[in-house]
């Protein structure tokens, strides 16, 4: 009884938690958004952010906490299930919100082998199009059911996420199978680029490409792989558009021992890509990055940091993400490298917003989900 109400107490205000900057050169204010005894929050990449001026809204999963050794802390033998966060003051404080069956997220059979308990799994339906992209108050997420080789679906919102369609199949585009997270553009009322990760031949994880549609989702077309087949993995790509032709995208890489983020640029709309440059090469045990424009147009990317000390950092471009600054620390109090998976956003004032899942030694081995609130130094 006790660990309920503490859980209830949290969802309707925040637990706040001030910590000093780790970076002199930065305004640090950090927000725990959802912390629960013996629960695990995780993966905020892995569901959507989402934003209108000072509002937004993040995605997150929420399981029970197990100390697993070198794996992620969550029991598997347990359900996991999908909650959101929403702020409405530009992330200073949240509010957690459930969406029922007939709404976000809802595992499909075999995800992570587990479910919500007592929710009818929808079964993902052929897209149908129709969809209003532009619409001011839409949003989109995108699902997978298996890590490898998917399948997955897409659900969208026109109420900025207080109720959401039913799930939509995504094709598999003659590949073994597509294992979808929430990246994708705008580019007008029906049309929409996606950018995803396939599973390789071998059907392990993975590659990522995009994908597009100009019909409102009714179809969607295969433009390009990101970059060359990998022997280990390029996953998780985070995409922004930086002119009507012009795209950058931060994938993270794999190979043997080594973990790291790459940037692929496109000059023609999506249609082939080309490799950039690392804009970090060592993340410890591996990390996918978040990416955003700043006001004054640099480029900021953020990603967990899997090894000593654990932490969260950024580094900004201000040529495009053709090179990029030394890493701004924005904390380093993690306990443990089952951290990160960072979703980043801008608030009208220029402050940055970065969700995340970490643990630290003051809260204890559980994992929580925190934004830190930040701002950029200025422009050398």
């Amino acid at each position: 009884m006790d660990t309920l109400i503490i859980f209830f107490l949290l969802a309707l205000c925040v637990l706040y938690a001030p910590f000093a900057s780790t970076d002199d050169a930065l305004d640090v204010e950090h927000v725990i958004i959802y912390y629960e005894p013996g629960r695990f929050g995780g993966w905020p990449a892995n569901h959507g952010m989402w934003s209108w001026d000072n509002e937004i809204l993040v995605g997150f999963s929420r399981g029970y906490y197990e100390d697993m050794g070198n794996r992620h802390h969550i029991n598997r033998e347990k359900p996991e299930d999908h909650v959101l966060a929403r702020s409405m003051d530009g992330g200073e404080t949240w509010a957690l919100e459930f969406p029922n069956e007939s709404g976000y997220l809802i595992p499909q059979a075999g995800m992570h082998g587990i479910t919500m308990p007592g929710a009818p799994i929808p079964e993902p339906e052929p897209s149908r199009g129709g969809m209003d992209f532009s619409h001011p108050d839409f949003a989109m997420t995108l699902r997978m059911a298996d890590k490898d080789a998917g399948p997955s679906a897409f659900y969208y919102s026109y109420d900025r996420g207080r109720t959401w369609s039913k799930p939509f199949r995504l094709p598999d585009f003659d590949t073994p199978g597509i294992a979808a997270r929430t990246d994708y553009i705008v580019d007008g009322t029906s049309n929409c680029t996606l950018f995803l990760t396939a599973a390789k031949p071998n059907g392990l994880e993975g590659r990522p490409l995009a994908v597009r549609t100009e019909d409102g989702g009714a179809t969607w077309k295969f433009l390009s792989w990101i970059g060359p087949e990998p022997e280990g993995f390029s996953i998780m790509p985070a995409t922004l558009r930086l002119s009507n032709e012009e795209l950058i995208t931060i994938v993270r890489r794999r190979e043997d021992t080594k973990r790291w983020v790459a940037a692929y640029r496109s000059l023609d709309n999506g249609h082939s890509w080309a490799f950039c440059n690392d804009p970090t090469d060592h993340l410890g045990t591996g990390n996918p990055a978040s990416l955003v424009q700043l006001q004054d147009g640099r480029l900021c990317v953020v990603y967990g940091y899997r090894a000593e000390p654990y932490s969260i950092r950024a580094r900004l471009s201000n040529d495009g993400g053709r090179s990029w600054s030394d890493e701004y620390v924005l904390r380093d109090d993690g306990c443990s490298d089952d951290i990160g998976y960072t979703q980043t956003t801008l608030r009208p004032d220029g402050k940055v917003v970065t969700v995340y899942y970490y643990c630290d030694n003051d809260t204890g081995p559980e994992r929580y989900i925190a934004a830190t609130i930040w701002t950029p130094p200025p422009a050398q």
